[in-house]
C-alpha cells in the first residue's frame, strides 16, 4: 500500500479579531447573510485601523515620556 501524502495547508495570516462578534455586529446592523470573504475583509480592515491607531498613540506616549497608552491617547490618535 502506498503512503498517503498530506498536502500542506495554506498558511493563514494571524488574526486577532474573532469572526463571531463581528458577524453578530453586522447582523445587528441588518446584514442577515454575510459572505465569509466579506467578513474576512472587514476584519482585515479593522485590524489595520487598530494597528495604525496604536502606533500613533504609542508615538504620543513616547513624546510625553510615558509607557501606558490611555484612552485619551487613542482618541487623539484617531482624530
Amino acid at each position: 500500500m502506498a503512503k498517503k501524502t498530506v498536502a500542506a495547508k495554506k498558511a493563514k495570516s494571524e488574526t486577532y479579531i474573532a469572526k463571531a462578534p463581528i458577524r453578530r455586529l453586522m447582523k445587528k446592523e441588518g446584514a442577515d447573510l454575510v459572505a465569509a470573504a466579506a467578513l474576512d475583509k472587514l476584519i482585515e480592515f479593522l485590524e489595520a485601523k487598530a494597528a495604525e491607531a496604536t502606533k500613533e498613540a504609542h508615538k504620543i506616549c513616547k513624546v510625553e515620556k510615558r509607557k501606558r497608552i490611555s484612552a485619551a491617547d487613542v482618541r487623539n490618535a484617531t482624530r
